[in-house]
């Protein structure tokens, strides 16, 4: 589960169909860009994530991504890093970012996570 040099990795859900959507639409969105990103699956990975770093129940509620130095974001600073790779998404990245936004966004997310892991009975 290394990352390659110049490459960031997303550890995804790859089990929810909403999330393997959304990472076809990122790719889409990215085009060549999306050369860049590694994704990982985390389902049934428990232990390769415990290896990284990242606790396994937050990887399943929250997206986390590891940079091109190692270092792991999660939540929407996951999201940040990830749109930032893509010129159409910039602005958007920032826009999450803002100050007035981000906890108001933060709290839907994981409103809408939980709920999905609750009704998969996945939580």
């Amino acid at each position: 589960m290394s990352t390659e040099r110049g490459k960031v990795t997303v550890y995804y859900d790859g089990a929810c169909p909403s999330c393997v959507k959304d990472r076809r639409s990122y790719e889409r969105l990215a085009g060549r860009n999306g050369d860049d990103v590694v994704w990982v699956d985390i389902t049934g990975k428990d232990n390769e994530l415990r290896q990284c770093g990242i606790d396994p129940h937050k990887a399943l509620t929250e997206l986390h991504v590891k940079d091109e130095s190692q270092r792991v974001f999660s939540e929407l600073d996951a999201y940040i890093v990830l749109m930032s790779k893509v010129s159409v998404l910039k602005p958007l990245a920032w826009f999450i970012g803002l100050p007035v936004i981000r906890p108001l966004l933060s709290r839907f997310y994981h409103w809408q996570v939980n709920r999905r892991l609750r009704r998969d009975k996945r939580l």
